[in-house]
């Protein structure tokens, strides 16, 4: 399933990063502000624990999410700030890291590195800021799969309708949580409106 948020403060966010005028440390805080709301909706039926913790009144047994059973995995280098955003909400997570290129000829996504902790049976929060054509995320879902993950989530921040029909139609089983969806691709396969080069922006690489 495609959860697409709709709350009035989301989209403010998104519009602010649409804006070619945002620096870099603001562009990587609001795309950390979107994660977290995007975290949120994707765990809000995420199975509970209790744990043994000291309060001001004495011990107690309160509920927490099981953050050992949770993997965030980014795919490098624009999904940085999102892995960054889930780790300071979920500290006792693992995280893992894949690294594609995008063949500008051909549009299709290539895998030159991967780090991934043990994700059996675990849940992985796959982050990425855009999904346009969906193929580095469908390369990043074929991988995953063989580590025998429990579930896997995509978190998004903006994708094109074509995308993400892409990568449904390759994996149903995935749920993504994204703050909006775009018009289309154009003919370079880049998203419209979109943001840019949404790693270029976030770390000033642009040429």
């Amino acid at each position: 399933m495609i959860y697409e948020l709709s709350n009035p403060i989301t989209k403010t966010l998104v519009t602010h990063l649409r804006d070619q005028r945002r620096d870099a440390i603001r562009f990587r805080h609001t795309i950390a502000e979107l994660t977290k709301q995007l975290a949120y909706e994707a765990l809000k039926e995420f199975p509970m624990l209790q744990r043994k913790i000291t309060t001001w009144t004495g011990e107690a047994y309160c509920d927490t999410v099981d953050e050992q059973k949770i993997v965030a995995v980014t795919v490098l280098r624009a999904g940085l700030p999102m892995l960054e955003s889930v780790m300071e909400l979920l500290p006792e997570a693992s995280a893992g890291f894949l690294a594609m290129k995008r063949n500008e000829t051909t549009h299709e996504s290539v895998l030159y590195y991967d780090r991934l902790p043990n994700c059996k049976g675990k849940t992985i929060l796959l982050v990425d800021p855009m999904v346009a054509t969906g193929g580095s995320m469908i390369d990043a879902l074929k991988l995953i799969k063989t580590k025998l993950p429990s579930k896997i989530i995509a978190l998004n921040i903006i994708g094109s309708p074509e995308g993400l029909k892409a990568v449904q139609a390759a994996y149903p089983d995935v749920d993504i949580y994204i703050a909006q969806i775009d018009e289309s691709l154009n003919d370079n396969k880049y998203i419209i409106p979109g943001l840019g080069d949404a790693g270029d922006r976030s770390y000033n690489t642009s040429e």
